[in-house]
């Protein structure tokens, strides 16, 4: 009896083991490349536009690969017209909008691990 405890509760951790990553990649970030952002006045420009959305949560922008990074918050949904809308209307022109299977910090350290 003990035996099939054991192999029943081997069983259930490694399931719960497998379940957890694929959890974390639930998260789906926008990954929207960016042409004429050139310094950190750039960035903060954007930045201060996308934050103000209230939809928007963690965000990344990485001026060397032109690239703004952004999760929705818990909950809400990234509507891409209004981001596309946010970075024109801050003098910037989007290139191209992905959605990525990642959270900014995943994106955040691919970035920095590249360099």
């Amino acid at each position: 009896m003990k035996s099939i405890r054991f192999h029943v509760l081997a069983l259930v951790t490694s399931i719960g083991l497998v379940a957890s990553p694929v959890h974390a990649q639930e998260a789906t970030t926008a990954k929207v490349s960016v042409n004429g952002m050139v310094c950190s006045f750039c960035a903060q420009s954007i930045e201060k536009r996308l934050s103000a959305m209230p939809e928007t949560g963690p965000l990344y922008i990485n001026l060397s690969n032109k690239v703004v990074a952004v999760q929705p918050k818990a909950g809400k949904t990234l509507d891409m017209d209004k981001l596309r809308h946010e970075i024109k209307e801050a003098g910037y022109e989007v290139t191209a909008v992905e959605m990525v299977p990642k959270t900014v910090a995943e994106l955040r350290a691919e970035y920095r691990a590249k360099k």
